[in-house]
């Protein structure tokens, strides 16, 4: 395939994951409506990911704390991972995180290209075991994965590349914020 074909192809397919589809719309609005019942509860937001998904977990964190004015963290310092991963395995640090930063009625907000990592399984039952009012999932490859079971609502991208999966997880969680604001465009302060 000759590079125009690659990138007009490559557009399309990611493009089709994002198209507004009733059930999709139908999830981020309730996910908006989550956040915002925790949020009058005085609860926060707790979130994670892996690798590509652990920068979009940060990403989304600020502006969900900034501009949406929500109380989020992620746990993203090396030191804290690289901390926790030693002293309980690194299977172990987002549950660990979820334990030591998580308080009952808060949410968990999960992002798992694979829906298969030990670490991000962990801290889901770890957000259970401390009575998370909810718990949101964003997965790929398999609708049906171990991550995606565990969580109150999932938004799930049909498809197995890691970047596309990415791409669409990152775009939902921003709309999220932006739906929260209620408008597209903003300042920056």
């Amino acid at each position: 395939m000759d590079e125009k074909n690659f990138v007009d192809s490559y557009l399309s397919d990611l493009s089709s994951l994002i198209k507004p589809q009733k059930d999709l719309v139908e999830k981020l609005i309730d996910i908006k409506t989550k956040i915002q019942n925790v949020q009058s509860e005085g609860k926060k937001l707790l979130v994670f990911g892996n690798g590509g998904s652990s920068a979009i977990a940060s990403h989304f964190s600020v502006d969900m704390t900034k501009n949406a004015k929500v109380r989020c963290i992620n746990c993203n310092e090396a030191d804290l991972i690289t901390c926790f991963s030693n002293d309980y395995g690194y299977e172990r640090w987002v549950e660990k995180a979820v334990e030591f930063y998580g308080d009952q009625g808060d949410m968990l907000i999960i992002i798992s290209s694979s829906g298969k990592s030990k670490n991000i399984i962990n801290g889901c039952m770890a957000a259970k075991n401390k009575k998370f009012k909810y718990i949101v999932t964003l997965t790929g490859h398999e609708k049906d994965s171990p991550v995606s079971k565990l969580g109150d609502v999932n938004l799930w991208a049909n498809s197995k590349a890691y970047n596309f999966i990415e791409n669409a997880h990152q775009i939902w969680l921003l709309t999220i914020v932006d739906l929260i604001i209620g408008k597209r465009e903003y300042p920056a302060n």
